[in-house]
């Protein structure tokens, strides 16, 4: 019934279509983030279609492109269209003593000489140049500003339908080549893929493990019930996105597949002290009753030590992490408790396993590798130690040369159309992201003075010169292209007029009213007239080469432009704030926009990464001493779980993996799950010191033939379930899936082999005997003396006997 509520609120699961904003909103650039969008508006909004093909500029196809760039208009959630048919020129009305608007191509073109007439037009147009046509390759573009509301939503995907539809018709009907780019396109191809791999993932890991099952127990029964029990599982993962009104993104998609991986488990460790028990004794419902009583208390505790590695990212603060922490562990238990429960329940009416389900306990190459390791154990500790120490140097080596680096479209392959399309743009126009420069001259109407307009242009001038930029568009290309139409459209007076010519021009400008070239005013300068917005594009060429355009460029040049001697300078984040000392006047120089959001929140989820391992690690040792008791086992236990993960960390330095958000998740998670096989094996350790008079060499023997069993099938699923996301296509996911089976096999090896060779080395074997203790009774395989009392017969009789005593008291 619970599943069934679930089933019907997972109807209701959204999936994510924005980026998620991760950067504290009481952050310095996140808060002038939000008031530059209630100044100016959205900075992302923009879809832009490229080209660069001579057939374009031939009539015949330019009225194929007018009627597209008229059929774009008119699809909903389109707010404008702005291409080379629908462009405009800035003209002087003499009689009236203002400027005015005009279509290029008012009167459309009859022949080709009348075209190409016109597009010379367009290319004296210096405000165009860079923007909508690269005169020296002949590119031009489609820019396509959608509507905030459709953007966000889950009508985005019919939006960008509805323009494909209309570009791939044109494209079909003159065979020009088109290429997309934009926040809005990226974003929508993001989500797309996001929902068909959620969908591919949770296929491919109940193939892969419905697979190891089989080959691991030769039974349909543990193959069909286990995967029946984790599909459950999925079923209330998405019950509980919606029912918490999380929405599926990048992160959360991935839930399912993931607890699918790391759920099977359970019924492994369950199934596999079934088959151990009833093999001792033939009896299947005492069998089934060892399972819980015997193991249920250490499968809670390995289930909540894996917990842990996805519990911490709920301290973040950090919505995205926090939601995919609370959902991770919410169902990590729903895996327990539906396991701990359905697994007894389903065997207790399938008939008992077969003598051929139950060869695998006696694997032979596995009992031959268990006897090797016991060997290496026992008799070369001293190369152990060494390969441990030569391994931990060459990964802390490989720490070393490990970079951050994030990228807008990081995870998407390079050779997905996407990269190569903002590749196109970047060749053409210098990219596509968008960053945004907002000067704040301190007084009203201070934008349009000459000074200001001239220490915007040397900016200006000076932004042209950097590779990964865009051309700016600001104020200044406004007045240039007014002083342009002063005189009559001459492309040499593209400039900003001097003081004698300032007063007849800007006594045009007065005269706007509200026409189409005031509006624009108005997208880049604010209602008061005091600040002024220079709106670029930049190259999605990663974090840290844009962190040295800024700090090393950009800001030395702000520096040179508004500094100066008797002027002092303050930074808050990417804001300057130049006072000259005299006056006290101030100008405030501010960076912002998307881009620099996006690489600000990936340095930010790194560094709250970084304080969730630490946290996990907190964790895992207070579960771990709450266990054993023992500050020894404590250290111990955790040194074969840190070498994984300073291993995993090499292996990115030495292959060229960046750290960035789903590469640094992985660490936490793995160590959540790689602990487990630690408990189980400790735990085993224990009860073999019991039995073995405190003998830690026979302890450790036992504890590796029989433990190790287990651990092998469970790391062998972990392995292949992880190894499935290396089949993403997004870069992140793929760097998570090898990064995170690598480490949990490695966990493995360092769990079966440097953890019983330190306890040899530095446990005493001798511990005061806990009552209370979670695990002090653990026995991970049936020891016959346990249950020679027990008789099911007997027990029954017994229970009989209560209830008619029971029935002649009442």
């Amino acid at each position: 019934m619970l599943t069934a509520f679930m089933a019907y609120k997972a109807k209701d699961a959204e999936m994510s279509y924005d980026f998620a904003n991760v950067v504290s909103q009481d952050d310095v650039d996140m808060q002038y983030f939000q008031r530059f969008k209630q100044t100016f508006g959205e900075d992302g909004n923009i879809l832009v279609v490229g080209m660069q093909d001579n057939k374009v500029y031939k009539l015949e196809n330019f009225k194929e492109l007018k009627a597209l760039s008229e059929h774009l208009a008119q699809v909903e959630g389109v707010k404008a269209v702005i291409s080379l048919p629908n462009l405009v020129q800035v003209v002087k009305d003499t009689a009236e003593r203002k400027f005015t608007t005009s279509q290029i191509f008012d009167a459309f073109p009859g022949t080709q000489p009348q075209l190409d007439s016109l597009l010379k037009v367009v290319r004296n147009q210096g405000f165009y140049d860079g923007q909508i046509i690269n005169d020296k390759t002949g590119a031009t573009l489609i820019a396509i500003t959608v509507e905030p509301e459709f953007l966000n939503s889950a009508r985005r995907g019919e939006v960008m339908d509805n323009i494909t539809e209309h570009t791939e018709t044109f494209s079909k009907s003159t065979g020009i080549k088109l290429h997309y780019a934009g926040l809005p396109f990226v974003r929508a191809v993001m989500t797309t893929k996001v929902a068909a791999e959620m969908k591919m993932f949770l296929l491919l890991a109940l193939l892969v493990t419905g697979v190891t099952l089989f080959i691991f127990f030769r039974s349909l029964y543990a193959v069909l019930f286990p995967l029946l029990m984790i599909s459950i599982v999925v079923v209330w993962v998405l019950g509980t996105l919606s029912l918490l009104g999380y929405k599926i993104s990048l992160l959360t998609g991935l839930i399912p597949a993931i607890l699918v991986v790391i759920g099977i488990p359970n019924s492994t460790y369950l199934l596999t002290r079934y088959h151990y028990d009833y093999r001792k004794h033939g009896n299947k419902i005492l069998a089934l009753s060892r399972v819980i009583s015997k193991i249920g208390v250490v499968n809670l505790v390995t289930n909540t030590t894996t917990a842990i590695g996805f519990v911490v990212f709920t301290f973040t603060q950090v919505a995205i992490l926090y939601e995919f922490g609370v959902v991770a562990g919410i169902n990590i238990f729903v895996t327990f408790i539906i396991s701990i429960v359905l697994i007894p329940v389903v065997f207790s009416y399938l008939p008992p396993p077969t003598a051929r389900q139950l060869r695998h306990l006696n694997a032979k190459p596995l009992n031959k590798l268990l006897e090797f390791i016991d060997y290496i154990v026992h008799e070369k500790r001293h190369l152990v130690y060494f390969f441990t120490i030569l391994t931990l140097v060459l990964s802390l080596w490989g720490i070393y040369k490990v970079k951050t680096v994030s990228y807008m479209v990081d995870d998407l392959p390079e050779e997905s159309s996407v990269n190569a399309d903002l590749a196109f743009f970047e060749n053409h126009f210098n990219g596509v992201m968008p960053l945004e420069i907002i000067v704040d001259t301190g007084v009203k109407q201070g934008v349009m003075r000459l000074p200001n307009l001239g220490k915007l242009n040397q900016l200006e001038n000076f932004l042209r010169t950097q590779p990964i930029l865009s051309a700016p568009i600001s104020v200044v290309g406004l007045v240039k292209t007014a002083t342009q139409a002063f005189y009559g459209g001459d492309p040499g007076s593209y400039r900003l007029p001097d003081n004698t010519e300032r007063n007849f021009i800007f006594s045009y400008l007065a005269k706007q009213g509200e026409g189409a070239n005031q509006r624009l005013l108005r997208s880049f300068v604010d209602s008061t007239g005091q600040q002024a917005r220079i709106s670029l594009k930049v190259a999605d060429a990663g974090s840290r080469v844009l962190d040295t355009l800024i700090i090393n460029k950009i800001k030395p040049e702000l520096h040179e432009i508004y500094g100066g001697e008797g002027v002092t300078v303050e930074e808050a984040g990417n804001t300057m704030t130049f006072t000259r000392d005299d006056s006290g006047a101030q100008t405030t120089v501010s960076l912002t926009g998307t881009t620099l959001l996006f690489i600000k929140g990936n340095e930010y989820l790194i560094n709250n990464l970084r304080s969730s391992l630490i946290l996990a690690f907190v964790l895992v040792t207070i579960v771990i001493a709450l266990l054993f008791k023992s500050v020894r086992v404590v250290v111990i236990s955790l040194i074969p779980n840190m070498i994984p993960l300073l291993i995993a960390g090499g292996l990115m330095g030495f292959f060229n993996i960046p750290l960035k958000p789903s590469t640094a998740l992985i660490f936490s998670i793995a160590l959540g799950i790689a602990i487990d096989d630690s408990i189980h094996f400790l735990a085993k350790y224990r009860s073999e010191l019991l039995s073995n008079g405190f003998n830690i060499s026979r302890a450790i023997t036992t504890s590796l033939t029989e433990a190790g069993t287990s651990m092998i099938y469970t790391s062998i699923i972990l392995f292949f379930g992880f190894v499935i996301f290396a089949f993403s296509e997004f870069g992140g996911t793929k760097a998570l899936g090898v990064l995170m089976s690598v480490s949990l096999l490695i966990a493995l090896f360092t769990n079966l082999i440097i953890l019983p060779t330190l306890l040899m080395s530095f446990d005493s074997g001798k511990y005061e005997r806990d009552p209370y203790a979670l695990i002090e009774h653990y026995d991970e395989y049936y020891l016959e003396h346990d249950d020679e009392e027990l008789d099911l017969n007997q027990l029954k009789i017994k229970f009989e006997e209560e209830i008619l005593e029971e029935d002649k008291n009442l």
